[in-house]
């Protein structure tokens, strides 16, 4: 497989490995946003999150919740962001699901987004496109 991350999992590529039990992997990112970035994965193939069934991700969320704050600890941090890109445009450049933990301080220049306004009568007109869309 090409997953370079699957490649990790099976040993075939190094990796600064944090938490490895039967079915998820933390290591830590090689291109941090911040020193201590660490990404937590299952170590079976899903490309997004809709992939996965949720017993599965029940396994990687609960490694995230416990390395979430060993994170900003060693980092010494004041928060951390969980981050979950899913898909190419919404800047998943590794096609497996994983999930970014990225130690923040107070005043480290990291935006994540913008907030944008809805016109009027555009937040109830989108909620009901989500309502359809979910059946």
């Amino acid at each position: 497989m090409d997953c370079i991350f699957c490649q990790i999992v099976q040993g075939c590529r190094p990796a600064a490995k944090i938490l490895e039990n039967e079915n998820v992997l933390a290591f830590l990112d090689i291109a941090p946003v911040a020193f201590g970035h660490a990404l937590v994965v299952p170590k079976k193939h899903y490309a997004r999150l809709e992939d996965i069934p949720i017993d599965e991700l029940s396994a990687v969320i609960s490694v995230v919740q416990k390395i979430g704050p060993a994170v900003q600890a060693a980092a010494a941090a004041a928060g951390y962001n969980v981050s979950l890109n899913n898909g190419p445009a919404a800047g998943q450049v590794v096609p497996h699901l994983h999930f970014h933990l990225i130690p923040r301080r107070t005043g480290d220049g990291l935006q994540l987004w913008p907030q944008n306004r809805y016109d009027e009568g555009g937040l109830e007109k989108m909620a009901q496109a989500i309502i359809a869309a979910l059946g």
